[in-house]
């Protein structure tokens, strides 16, 4: 840590580092004119940058250049089980290679802090109809999961700097928000920002805090976890002014779904938002961070709100204590953190979005960005006539309805309208339809206090959206079975199933497999589509019931902003969220158990494996010649495409597997959770049933949908995964071939290993999702980038070509792919290298992170 400009804290015990003097230093009066994100990362630099390199590194956040990189050190790491679990996987396997090099295995631990929350695992096999539910459902994930959470118990023991929040606890950015972060840290004698980075695209869910929290990928977070700087250029930070105030009855759902929408066209992608003006001013808390946890959905990567008066009216609602309230406030307002003093703050560029403008929204059938108003669902064609025939579902039944996710659960606002909504509509007599598999799973357990504060538990019950979890349950693709029935009657008819769910993502066939499409929508409409049964009822219009001649319509039991904010009052409360939060965090007294620095792998496992990520083809030589395309693919692939969570089916690759494993079909469990193990995971490379590889194609031309390849030179199209092991066993180089926007979707770094462990060695895209870029450069894949107007279609790739990258490789630099097509031609199209930094270059030459560190750590060790 440095000691220039570190000064006293005026009102504590405490220091504090003046990056407003270190800025100012460099040119006169340029703080006021810097925007929040400039503010924290200057301090960040000032705190902890080298000596040598700081004003170098300030002057390029004070001129607003982006000439080079600077080093970026956050506070800490969150990560949910999924990706931290397999994130200590990996650290395990570097332990036993470090060990096998003549290393101490002990020595390799995260030097950052790391909170684990287990979050993951749990699938809704019982739906919220039933009283017993959560209890049924966490026995089933303890079953399931039993190798994993045996692996991550022995991380609490085994590494130093590790937190384990255990399942059942609630949900990662949920807890996040209302208890981990403190706003502002105390360590040492020096206060300083919170900042970090969390293994998942929704980690800016704090970001309404005021904190700088961005998702990475696993790769990524370990290197960040093991002490390396996360290297990074100034980014594209855009002022987002926020006029107006929402009309009667407009949730914060509807509020971000129109955001979503307007700041996909905005094109933000990669950008730093700050929203801003009367109308942020005027958002609360949870309707500040149901904007933020949206942040992958509209492509930024980070959503911030400065701090202000309604940040330390949540950190006391939330149950804060009084000293780490009052530290906050005096830290914003004398660093220049707190809003009043960002009135002169200046953006390159600047959007303007009227809140009185937003109206009900829902997202889908596909994307969330994909708004539609209610009272447009008939006109969009998603609502319309339909028959109800008794003893059969509906076209377009809703079989899932879930209030689900932290988008919209650490919002009370929003759970409490559903539950308002619910009772309004047991008065009258409405029900769930039968087929629906309803519930609720809160990202946390205040969530249940307050409904049952509020009285309002037992009506939500009733319409069978009892508690099923605290997790992430149905939006991260863990529904959980249908009746059989009902299954098969999908399957019978070929039915327009679909999922209605309060949640952030909605690809096709991630929130269940049997349901075709999902929509997005506030926590009260996912009780009224229940209600209705399916998604060709329009909402808006048509009759839910008749009571005493009456027609009752979603308006009559919809409840009033009135309402909703008098229970909030008298029903959330500080003493509830101590409750559940005190004894989860309480400090652990050492039990003086022990365990070996190595972990005992089981070879039977499912779920956890010695990662092989230096042995075989990957400690090769990756020659970037030869290469035959694995795929050819069109624009938007989602990381759901690379790598799908959702529950894994007895015909699949994956499912085959397990199979011949031993796992009865019942246990299979989710894609996801098998992520420890690769000979699971990849087997769910590109194992998503919508997959269009552009590669294979019907006899009109048409391409078709399915996780097929077609292996060259034979041309003979097979499953996705044959052709991968076909290819492994020829040691064939191969390449991906795609469109815009790779990679979007989820942080989740199974979409780059496991490509990479099949032998791919470069990805070229016209454009890539940024937290899947890193995770492939984590793998050492190659990412690049085809220049404006050039793409696979101008280029007529077929897939029968072979490709060769030629040139140096350094940031962002022009390199040469080669086509070599079947007929002999030869093409050169020139391409940018998408290694956009030094540490990039860095951890692509070595293999990737695990590769840099250990090479890292064993040359350090020799100089000892």
């Amino acid at each position: 840590m440095n000691t220039a400009n570190r000064k006293p804290l005026p009102g504590t015990q405490l220091d504090y580092f003046d990056a407003r003097a270190a800025v100012n230093a460099i040119q006169p009066g340029a703080w006021d004119k810097l925007p929040y994100t400039s503010r924290v990362h200057a301090e960040n630099l000032v705190r902890r940058c080298d000596p040598a390199i700081l004003t170098e590194c300030l002057t390029q956040i004070v001129e607003r250049k982006r000439e080079r990189d600077f080093p970026w050190f956050p506070a800490r790491v969150v990560c949910h089980d999924i990706l931290g679990q397999t994130a200590l996987v990996d650290l395990a396997g570097l332990r036993d290679a470090i060990a096998e090099q003549g290393g101490d295995p002990a020595k390799v631990n995260p030097v950052v802090p790391v909170q684990l929350i287990v979050d993951h695992s749990l699938a809704v096999e019982c739906g919220g109809f039933d009283p017993d539910a959560f209890e049924k459902n966490r026995a089933i994930e303890d079953r399931r999961n039993e190798d994993r959470f045996h692996f991550i118990n022995w991380t609490k023991l085994a590494f130093k700097n590790v937190e384990v929040i255990p399942p059942g606890n609630g949900i990662m950015h949920q807890i996040n928000l209302e208890r981990m972060s403190p706003v502002i840290h105390a360590k040492g004698g020096v206060a300083f920002p919170d900042t970090l980075v969390g293994t998942d695209s929704h980690t800016p869910h704090v970001d309404a805090l005021g904190v700088i929290a961005v998702g990475v990928g696993g790769l990524e977070a370990e290197n960040v976890m093991l002490g390396r700087a996360s290297w990074m250029r100034l980014p594209d930070i855009v002022g987002v002014e926020l006029a107006g105030r929402p009309q009667p009855g407009i949730t914060a759902t509807d509020i971000v779904l129109a955001l979503t929408e307007f700041l996909r066209k905005s094109k933000v992608v990669g950008a730093y938002l700050e929203f801003y003006g009367e109308g942020a001013a005027a958002l609360t808390l949870g309707d500040r961070a149901t904007i933020s946890n949206m942040a992958p959905e509209y492509g930024a990567t980070a959503a911030m709100f400065s701090i202000d008066q309604q940040t330390i009216d949540y950190l006391k609602l939330t149950g804060r204590s009084d000293e780490q309230v009052k530290l906050v406030e005096i830290y914003a307002r004398e660093a220049g953190l707190w809003s009043d003093s960002l009135k002169n703050a200046e953006y390159e560029r600047v959007l303007k979005f009227d809140l009185s403008s937003v109206v009900r929204n829902m997202a889908g059938p596909s994307n969330p960005h994909a708004r539609v108003a209610t009272a447009d669902l008939a006109a969009k064609g998603i609502a319309g006539k339909w028959e109800e025939v008794p003893g059969q579902m509906p076209d377009g039944a809703v079989i899932i309805a879930a209030i689900t996710s932290c988008t919209n659960t650490s919002n009370p606002r929003n759970v409490i309208a559903a539950a308002l909504l619910a009772r309004n509509a047991n008065k009258l007599g409405l029900t769930r339809k039968p087929w629906v598999k309803s519930s609720l799973a809160p990202g946390s357990k205040a969530v249940t206090l307050y409904l049952e504060e509020a009285g309002l538990m037992g009506d939500l019950e009733k319409l069978g959206f009892g508690v099923v979890a605290y997790a992430c349950t149905s939006c991260n693709g863990m529904s959980g079975a249908l009746d059989p029935k009902i299954q098969q009657e999908i399957i019978d008819r070929d039915l327009y199933a679909t999922a209605v769910l309060s949640g952030n993502r909605n690809f096709d066939g991630r929130i269940h497999p049997y349901a075709k499409q999902a929509f997005l929508a506030s926590p009260p409409l996912v009780v009224a589509y229940a209600i209705a049964g399916t998604v060709r009822f329009d909402i808006e219009k048509d009759v839910l019931t008749v009571v005493d001649g009456k027609e009752i319509r979603l308006k009559d039991i919809w409840p009033t902003d009135a309402e909703i904010d008098a229970i909030v009052k008298s029903s959330v409360k500080p003493e509830q969220f101590r409750k559940v939060y005190e004894p989860m965090f309480a400090i652990q007294a050492d039990t003086g158990e022990k365990v070996t620095p190595l972990y005992d792998w089981r070879p039977q496992s499912t779920y956890i494996r010695r990662p092989p990520y230096w042995e075989g083809a990957l400690a090769g030589e990756r020659s970037l010649k030869g290469m035959r395309p694995l795929a050819v693919l069109p624009d938007n692939i989602t990381t759901d495409h690379l790598s799908p969570s959702n529950a894994i089916l007895l015909d699949s690759a994956a499912g085959e597997y397990l199979a011949r494993m031993g796992l009865p079909e019942e246990d299979f469990n989710s894609y996801a959770t098998h992520r420890g193990d690769h000979l699971t995971a990849q087997r769910a490379t590109f194992a998503n049933p919508t997959l269009k590889n552009e590669m294979v194609r019907k006899e009109d031309g048409t391409v078709k949908a399915g996780s097929l390849a077609r292996v060259e030179p034979e041309g003979k199209v097979m499953r996705m995964w044959e052709a991968i092991e076909t290819y492994m066993e020829r040691k064939q180089p191969l390449i991906i071939i795609a469109g815009a926007d790779y990679g979007q979707g989820s942080s989740r770094d199974w979409a780059a290993k496991g490509v990479r462990l099949a032998g791919v060695e470069a990805i070229a895209a016209e454009g890539f999702e940024r937290i899947h870029r890193t995770n492939l450069i984590g793998m050492g894949v190659l990412p690049l980038e085809f220049k404006p107007g050039v793409n696979r279609l101008s280029l007529n790739i077929d897939g029968n070509e072979t490709f060769d990258v030629i040139g140096e490789r350094q940031p962002r630099a022009d390199l040469i792919l080669v086509i070599h097509r079947k007929n002999g031609e030869r093409v050169e199209v020139p391409v940018t290298c998408r290694l956009d930094t030094a540490e990039e270059v860095s951890i692509y030459e070595a293999g990737g992170v695990l590769q840099r560190f250990a090479q890292d750590f064993l040359e350090s060790a020799k100089t000892v």
